[in-house]
């Protein structure tokens, strides 16, 4: 797990290690006997300036698999369940959202089965496991594969993951000539449209919405539901990685804001009021979006 960490920009540090257990600085052999409680872990050091909480959460589910409570491919036990140790009240909350979207994607079969728990001491593992992927390429891809997880993460994500993507961001110029000044502000400058004065809140059309700044597709009209607020309501994204979660306490309390990945588009907030069985309401702007009515056949 140390190289998906290592390989993202604005991450200063991973080190590999265990955490979670009740034996002050265990040894990989006392581990290893699932007899101390620990985890296999790694501890990321991240410029929050450079990239989010958020964002480090979609490399970690799209390194694993999140279904599996029994531990992680082949390597079985306590210190292999699959979990995300949280530092805070605020990481814990995108850390709920952010499993609870996965969840609902509908990517995986299987219930997503990731613990959420609290950070307790961490405690560097020997030197031998630091930065083993660069230490002893060969063997770290000869397990990568033989272990199956090279295999099901291709599988689940295909080839594409993390390629480039095919929208582009346009600059300022071009958005201030593009968009209207209500979009504008929303959009760009993070304003909030009036509830039940937007275009879309009431739309029941089959089609997609797409961020109104790259065109890229964020959410699906088989998700749109009417929450009542006067915002267009979803109970997921399209497809997960496509949004980024930060916590907003702009208004004295603690929501969580949803930007687009690609360009940081202001889109709403998420709150976990929505209906079952994932819970999730994303709120967002109808001036962030723009609908494209799916195709209808010539009868």
């Amino acid at each position: 797990m140390e190289a998906p960490f290592a390989e993202l920009d604005g991450v200063i540090d991973v080190v590999s290690g265990y955490t979670g257990g009740t034996v002050p600085n265990p040894s990989y052999k006392q581990v290893c006997s699932g007899t101390t409680g620990h985890f296999e872990a790694v501890q990321v050091t991240y410029d929050p300036g450079r990239v989010t909480y958020s964002e480090l959460l979609d490399v970690f589910w799209a390194s694993i698999d999140p279904t599996d409570p029994g531990g992680q491919f082949c390597d079985r036990g306590q210190q292999y369940h699959p979990a995300v140790f949280v530092d805070g009240p605020e990481q814990r909350i995108i850390a709920e959202i952010s499993r609870a979207a996965l969840d609902a994607s509908g990517v995986f079969a299987a219930p997503v089965a990731t613990q959420i728990l609290d950070a307790k001491p961490f405690y560097p593992a020997e030197d031998y496991h630091q930065d083993y992927y660069l230490q002893q390429p060969e063997r770290y891809c000869a397990y990568k594969q033989s272990s199956g997880r090279a295999g099901f993460l291709h599988s689940v994500w295909g080839t594409e993951k993390g390629a480039a993507t095919t929208y582009s961001v346009p600059d300022d110029a071009e958005l201030r000539s593009r968009l209207s000044s209500t979009q504008y502000d929303v959009a760009v400058r993070g304003g909030t449209e009036p509830p039940f004065d937007n275009e879309y809140w009431n739309n029941k059309a089959e089609g997609v919405y797409v961020d109104v700044v790259t065109g890229q597709p964020l959410f699906s009209s088989q998700a749109k539901y009417d929450s009542g607020t006067g915002w267009p309501s979803f109970t997921s994204p399209i497809a997960p990685g496509l949004l980024v979660y930060t916590i907003d306490s702009s208004l004295g309390e603690t929501r969580v804001k949803v930007s687009s990945r690609l360009a940081g588009t202001h889109l709403g907030h998420v709150f976990a009021d929505g209906p079952a069985p994932h819970g999730l309401r994303f709120c967002m702007n109808s001036s962030s979006l723009r609908f494209v009515p799916a195709p209808t056949a010539d009868l």
